[in-house]
C-alpha cells in the first residue's frame, strides 16, 4: 500500500506533517521538565498537543479531499550519512498514514480528555500525562515512517510505553508484574522482528548499489530482484516469517498474547489507548503497509492468515469463561485482531485497515464505558455487579451500543467491517469463513453476557452515573461506532465495498450473532440453565479455558526449567569453569607459573652464571661433531 512515486511535500504540507509527530513529543518534554508536579498543566499540555496533532491530520485529509495534496508527500532530514548506509528520518504521508494518524490522534483526544476525570484522584497524575504523550509519539512515529530503522524506533517506544503505563501503579505487584510480562514478550518477537529487517537491508542490494532501509527505494527493488533471480529462493519467506513475528507479539497474536488480558491491571485509560489506537493496531498496521512484501510470497500469507483465524476462535472462546469485565473486552480485541490479520493472509489489506478504524471506535467505547463502571463502583468482577442500567443509564447505554457494533449488529460500524472480511474468507477460504462465523456466535455471546450479568438484574451495590468530562468523550465514541460504517472508509483507502457484503455472507452472520445473543438471554437472563449447571455440563472444556489452554504454565515451565534450570545452569558452569577456570584464571596460572622459571634463570649469583656459560659453550662445540 505504499505509492509508487513520493511527491516532495510542499511547505505547508511538511510543516502539517511533522506538527502531528512533534506535538506528542514536545509535550513530553514539557510535562517532564515543568509539568510533572503541575496536574493541570500537565494535562492541559497533553490534551492540547494531541488535539493539535488532531487538527493538523484534519487538515491534511481535507487538502487530500479537494485535490489540493498530492500523494503520496514525503519530508525528509537526513540522519545518518555514511559510506553505504543512508537513514533519514521523516513523515510519510498517504491515505493510509491520514487515516491511522486519524485513529491515533482523534480516538487519542477522547481518551486522554477522559483520563482527566479518571485519574483525577491519582498520586502521580503528572507523570501520567507525559507518558501518555510519549506513547501517541512513538504510535506517530510508526505510522508516518518512510524506513524500517523510523519505524522500528518508534516500535520500540511503543513497548516501553506501553511497558510504563501498564506498570503506571507499580506498587501494586500485579500491575509491575503485568508490564514486565509484556515487555519481556515482546522482546522475543521483537528480536526476530530486528533480524527480519536486517536481512531484508543485507538483500537490498547484492550487487554494487547502496543498500536501503528505504519502504519506497524496497518496493521498487524486490521485484527486480527476485525475478532476475539475485535473492535466494527461500531468503524472502524467511525474512516474511521474521517480520511478521513483530505484528504476532505487539498485536498480541497467538502464541504470544499471553501478555494482553494480564495489561489490564493499568489504568483504564490506558487500556483503552493500547487496544484502540496504538500498541496492539500497530502490529496490523505494519502488515497493512508493508503489504508489499508480503503479497509474493504465499508461505508468508498463508501462516498470518491461519495465526489470525486461530486467534479470532480461541480468543473469543477464553472470553466466554472471563469474569474481569476489562479481561473480557481485551480477549475481545485479541479476538478482533485475529480478524484483522486473517483478512491479511487472504490478501485483504483495505478490509483489515477498515475493520481495524471500526473497532478502534467501539472499543475504545467499550473500554472507556467499563472505566465508567471501574470509577463509580470501584468493582470489575462482573458477578459483583447489576443493576447498572438504572443508576447508570448513559454508560449502560454506551456499553450496549458498543457491544452490539462489536458483534456486527446491521446499521453499526462494526457489521460493515466484519463482513468485508467474511465475504473475503467466504470467496477465498471455506474453512477459515467457518472460523469467522463461528467466532461472531462467540463474540456475540460473550459480550451479551457481559451486559445481562453487570447492567441487568439486581444491584449488588451503590453506585452512580460518572462526571460529565467523562461523559462526553463516552457520547463521542458512541456517534463514530453508529456512523464509522457510512464514511466511505474504504473507498478512500483505494478499495471497494459493497453495503452488506454477499446476501448469503450477511444472513449466516447475523443468524449467528442472533443465536449468540439468544442463547446468552436464555441463560443469563431468563435463567432457563443456570449457569452452574452449564459449568458442571461442561466441566473439561470449561477447565481448559480457565487454565488459558495451559500456555502460561507452559511457558512458566519453560522458563523456570529449560531457561533458569538448564539453559542458566549451563551458562553458570561455562563462566565458572572455562571463562573463570580455564581462560581467566588458567591464563593467570601460565602467567605466574612462567614468571617463576624465568625467575629461576636470574639468581644473581656469579656461579650460576658461570655454569650456564659452560652449558652454551659446550653446546657450541658439540655442533660440529654432530655433522
Amino acid at each position: 500500500m505504499v505509492a509508487s512515486l513520493p511527491a516532495t511535500a510542499t511547505p505547508l504540507v511538511a510543516a502539517l506533517g511533522w506538527t502531528i509527530l512533534l506535538a506528542p513529543l514536545a509535550a513530553t518534554a514539557v510535562i517532564v521538565l515543568l509539568g510533572i508536579h503541575r496536574r493541570r498543566l500537565a494535562a492541559a499540555v497533553a490534551i492540547g498537543s494531541v488535539l493539535l496533532a488532531f487538527l493538523a491530520t484534519g487538515g491534511l485529509l481535507l487538502h487530500a479531499l479537494g485535490g489540493q495534496l498530492l500523494l503520496p508527500a514525503r519530508s525528509s532530514v537526513s540522519w545518518i550519512a555514511l559510506p553505504g548506509v543512508t537513514i533519514s528520518v521523516g513523515v510519510w504521508i498517504d491515505r493510509l498514514s491520514l487515516l491511522m494518524s486519524l485513529v491515533v490522534t482523534g480516538v487519542g483526544s477522547a481518551i486522554f480528555l477522559y483520563a482527566t476525570g479518571y485519574m483525577a484522584e491519582d498520586h502521580a497524575y503528572g507523570r501520567f500525562f507525559g507518558t501518555l504523550s510519549l506513547f501517541a509519539f512513538s504510535m506517530l512515529l510508526i505510522v508516518l515512517a518512510d524506513n524500517w530503522i523510523q519505524l522500528f524506533m518508534g516500535w520500540e517506544l511503543v513497548g516501553c510505553s506501553s511497558y510504563l503505563l501498564i506498570g503506571h501503579w507499580y506498587a501494586k505487584p500485579a500491575a509491575a508484574e503485568a508490564g514486565k510480562k509484556a515487555f519481556m514478550v515482546n522482546r522475543v518477537a521483537d528480536f526476530a522482528f530486528l533480524l527480519g529487517i536486517l536481512a531484508l537491508w543485507a538483500a537490498s542490494s547484492p550487487v554494487a548499489a547502496e543498500r536501503t532501509f528505504d519502504f519506497h527505494a524496497l518496493q521498487e527493488r524486490l521485484p527486480e530482484l527476485t525475478g532476475h533471480g539475485l535473492i535466494p529462493a527461500g531468503l524472502l519467506p524467511l525474512i516474511g516469517l521474521l517480520i511478521f513475528c513483530g505484528p504476532i507479539g505487539k498485536s498480541a497474536q497467538f502464541p504470544l498474547h499471553v501478555w494482553l488480558p494480564d495489561a489490564m491491571e493499568g489504568p483504564t485509560p490506558v487500556s483503552a489507548l493500547i487496544h484502540a489506537a496504538t500498541m496492539v493496531a500497530a502490529g496490523v498496521y505494519l502488515l497493512c503497509r508493508t503489504f508489499w512484501l508480503f503479497e509474493g510470497t504465499p508461505l508468508v500469507l498463508t501462516t498470518i492468515m491461519w495465526v489470525g483465524g486461530l486467534t479470532a476462535l480461541l480468543s473469543a472462546a477464553l472470553a466466554l469463561v472471563e469474569n474481569d469485565l476489562k479481561r473480557i473486552l481485551a480477549y475481545s480485541t485479541l479476538s478482533q485482531l485475529g480478524y484483522m490479520v486473517m483478512a491479511l493472509g487472504l490478501g485483504g489489506p483495505v478490509a483489515a485497515m477498515y475493520h481495524l478504524t471500526t473497532h478502534a471506535f467501539f472499543k475504545a467505547l467499550l473500554f472507556l464505558a467499563a472505566g465508567s463502571v471501574i470509577h463509580a463502583t470501584h468493582e470489575q468482577v462482573i458477578w459483583r455487579l447489576g443493576g447498572l442500567r438504572r443508576s447508570m443509564p448513559w454508560t449502560a447505554l454506551s456499553f450496549l451500543l458498543g457491544g452490539l457494533a462489536l458483534c456486527g449488529t446491521p446499521g453499526l460500524s462494526g457489521f460493515f467491517s466484519k463482513e468485508a472480511i467474511l465475504t473475503l474468507a467466504h470467496d477465498r477460504h471455506p474453512v477459515l469463513y467457518g472460523l469467522g462465523l463461528l467466532t461472531a456466535g462467540l463474540t456475540a455471546f460473550y459480550i451479551a453476557r457481559a451486559w445481562f450479568v453487570a447492567f441487568t438484574g439486581a444491584a449488588h451495590g451503590r453506585s452512580h452515573e460518572s462526571p460529565p468530562i467523562m461523559l462526553g468523550p463516552l457520547f463521542l465514541l458512541a456517534l463514530l461506532s453508529v456512523i464509522g460504517g457510512y464514511l466511505g472508509i474504504p473507498q478512500f483507502l483505494g478499495g471497494h465495498h459493497h453495503a452488506g457484503g454477499a446476501a448469503q455472507v450477511v444472513w449466516t452472520s447475523c443468524g449467528m450473532v442472533g443465536l449468540g445473543l439468544v442463547t446468552a438471554w436464555l441463560i443469563y437472563q431468563r435463567k432457563a440453565v443456570s449457569a452452574q449447571q452449564l459449568v458442571h455440563a461442561l466441566a473439561l472444556p470449561y477447565s481448559l479455558l480457565q487454565r488459558r489452554y495451559y500456555i502460561d504454565e507452559l511457558y512458566g515451565w519453560y522458563v523456570t526449567t529449560v531457561q533458569q534450570k538448564v539453559i542458566a545452569g549451563l551458562c553458570a558452569w561455562l563462566e565458572r569453569y572455562v571463562v573463570i577456570g580455564a581462560a581467566v584464571n588458567g591464563t593467570a596460572w601460565i602467567t605466574q607459573t612462567a614468571g617463576r622459571l624465568l625467575r629461576r634463570l636470574q639468581t644473581g649469583a656469579v656461579q650460576t652464571y658461570v655454569l650456564w656459560f659452560l652449558i652454551g659453550v659446550t653446546w657450541l662445540l658439540a655442533i660440529p661433531l654432530r655433522r
